[in-house]
Order: C-alpha cells, then structure tokens, then sequence
C-alpha cells in the first residue's frame, strides 16, 4: 500500500489556508480535529436548504431526512455495523451517560458488580462510578503508576468471582496514548458472561471502528474529533441495545437508534456526519483501496496510523533523550496514538501558552483525565503539557514544535 498523500491531504480541510489557523501548527488534535471540507459542505447546505422538520413529504423536509439516514446507513457501513446499532447524541460524555442510566436500570435488584479503570477520561468513568450509590459494587481496574498500562491479568482477577455484569475501559487514554487491545479484552469480557464498552474517543481519529472484530459490546467516540461536527457517535449491538430498558420516548422502543436517545438529533450535525465518510471514500479512492466499505475504512485507517507513526517518532526520540520531563506512555510510536503528553517540572498552561506564542497551537491542563493523573503521582493542578497530531500533520510542523520546546525548556 502507497503512503499517505499528504499534500492532498491536508488539501481537504480549509483550516490549513485560513488565516486564522495557518500561523500555527496544530499540536491540540486530541481536544478536536479539523473538520473536512466534505462536513463543511453538506452542514452548510443543510443549513442553507434544509433546515425544517425533516421526514414530511415537501422537498426541503424530505430531502433533509434523506441526508441524515445517509448520514447512520454511511457511517454503520465504515464501523461494520447494521444502520440501526448506531446512535447520535449530543456528545460522547451525553450518551454515556444515557447509557449509565440504562445499565443503573438493569442490574436494578441485582447483587452485581462492574469493572471501571483509572486510565480513563472522566466521560467512561464518572458516569459509571456513581452508580455505586445504587448498590452496585465498583471494582476498579489500576494502571500501572510508574507506566500508566492496563495489565489484563488483573482484569481476570477482577472477574474470578462472576458477579461483574459490564467492564467499561478505553481504546487508549487521552493522555497515556497506550493503544488497548480491545479485541483481547473484550474477549476476556465475553468469557465472563459481562459486557463491555469501550470509549474510542481518543482512537477513533486515527482509525474508524471495525467494531465487530473489537468485539465489544458498546463503542463511543466523537465525531468533532473525527473530522466531522460536534456530535457523539455511540455503536451498540443490536442484542445489548435489546437488553437494556430504552431511554426514549415509550413509542420508539422498538427502533434501536432511538432507543437510547431521550432528545431529538442535532439533524444539521447529523446530516453533515456523512461528510466524514465522504472524506473516507475519497481517500480509499485516491489511494487505490478497493473492496467493501469496510474494508476501504481499514484500508485508510492502515494509511493513517503508518502516517502518524512516522510522523510522530521523532517527537518521542527528542522528549525520551530529556531528564528534565515525564513522557507519558510508550515510547514506541506503534504502541500508542499520536497524543503525546509529557510532566513538565512546573505548570504545564504557561509553557503551553509560550509555546502558542511561538507559533505551536497546544494544551496544557488536566484535560478531564483527572483519575490517571493522579494514578500516576501527577498533581491535576501542575497537568502535562499534550502535544497531539493527526495522520494530516507534517514533519515539517513536528520539528517546528522541537525547536519550540527547545527554546522555551
């Protein structure tokens, strides 16, 4: 397989030549990408022709439900799932916690347990820890203080006794980056008769879901944060989606991707999430890769990565030769997404805030990770310094952003 075209590329995402962007390179990925011209495009047509009541039979009503069906069938076809397993919400953090309140629901009676990590952003953690005060037991699943992984022999630990019902974990967290097996795990999940979701939002960027080979049961991330507009993406299967008692409206029950969705869609938002699988089928086309709609989105999600990894190495190499900081995570750029987040002796804002002076857009903060900071004896309040990219970042921006650090550390 050829290597990214960069150059086209980044020729699909217009902030690359607005002014108000161009002047910095762009390290705060993981807070939310750029979106693709293709997004771009269809919300402003929704927006332009579109925005009435869809699903009535005048023209600009029919044809913007004809956008947002586009939007899930298009969408369920790059993830590998049936239209209806997948669900939109307002925001990841919204349809976990819509889906908290239907695990709270279920195991309701119940002398059960779930499986929670401290490696997790606050949106697949908060929500499910609260439900202690239901009667369910919480079992936390620790990382590793000095390198912040999961070992998955303390998950079966956790699971010896059969009482656990649901394992939540992420695909990697948005400050150690450790890529988690999660075919693996929820295989291990599986075994243990519990069901397992996973938040995707810091990977789903860097590679759309094959979400039957993870084998989980609930998958989420965010589209903002892949390439599209502000909106949560939530995959589940069509049996667990079943299982759980629904949290729409009582005459939706029996249509999956409304039952877990108390509030109506966002249905500009929507529409232009197909935007996000033009963007993919014009790079599978671009790049020669053939085959199903599957198999063209793992074909691109292949193509991606390879990018980032190269793209990111170098980065790592500069920050793993320093003694005066922390680098979060794995130092090999396969084993991790490319969101590097480093301990910096002070506060981590000020060094950002310099760094954006010189011309590096990034963040420094506790960026809701709150939980695996402090698992790794980093105070919240000091936060890391992340420095995060895409498969659409240049080399180029990647020295830039060394000799950057270098001037101001």
């Amino acid at each position: 397989m050829a290597a990214l075209d960069l150059e086209f590329t980044r020729s699909q995402f217009p902030a690359f030549t607005a002014i108000s962007c161009s002047a910095h390179a762009f390290f705060e990925n993981a807070g939310g990408s750029y979106p693709c011209t293709q997004v771009i495009s269809r919300l402003t047509r929704f927006y332009t022709e579109r925005k009435v009541q869809p699903y009535h039979a005048f023209p600009a009503s029919a044809a913007g439900g004809a956008e947002m069906d586009e939007a899930r069938s298009r969408l369920a076809a790059l993830c590998g799932v049936a239209p209806e397993e997948l669900s939109f919400g307002p925001s990841t953090s919204a349809n976990t916690f819509v889906l908290a309140e239907a695990v709270r629901q279920w195991l309701k009676g119940q002398d059960a347990a779930i499986v929670v990590t401290d490696q997790d952003h606050e949106a697949n953690s908060g929500v499910w820890r609260r439900l202690a005060a239901e009667g369910v037991e919480l079992r936390e699943w620790q990382v590793d203080p000095t390198t912040g992984s999961l070992d998955p022999e303390d998950l079966r630990g956790l699971l010896a006794d059969g009482k656990v019902r649901l394992v939540a974990f992420p695909h990697c967290s948005n400050v150690i980056a450790e890529i988690n097996d999660v075919a693996a795990i929820s295989a291990i999940v599986r075994e243990a008769g519990a069901r397992s979701v996973v938040d995707g939002v810091s990977y789903a960027p860097h590679g759309f879901p094959d979400f039957h080979a993870l084998g989980c049961d609930v998958y989420l991330f965010s589209a903002y944060k892949t390439y599209g507009p502000h909106q949560g993406i939530m995959l589940i299967s069509a049996a667990f989606g079943a299982e759980l008692p629904g949290q729409g409206h009582f005459f939706n029950q029996g249509v999956l991707y409304k039952r877990h969705t108390p509030a109506g869609p966002d249905h500009a938002q929507v529409a232009a999430c197909a935007g996000m699988a033009d963007y993919i089928e014009l790079q599978a086309a671009h790049h020669g890769i053939g085959g199903t709609v599957l198999g063209q989105a793992q074909g691109v999600h292949r193509l991606m990565r390879d990018q980032e990894i190269t793209v990111i190495a170098p980065l790592l190499d500069y920050l793993s030769g320093r003694n005066d900081l922390r680098l979060i995570g794995p130092r090999r750029a396969g084993d991790r997404a490319p969101t590097v987040a480093v301990q910096l002796q002070g506060a981590a804002e000020p060094v950002a805030a310099a760094l954006g002076r010189r011309g590096i857009a990034c963040g420094g903060g506790d960026f809701y990770a709150v939980r695996p900071l402090r698992a790794l004896g980093i105070d919240p309040a000091q936060g890391v310094l992340r420095l995060s990219a895409a498969h659409y970042t240049s080399a180029d921006e990647v020295a830039r952003l060394i000799r950057a650090i270098d001037a101001e550390l």
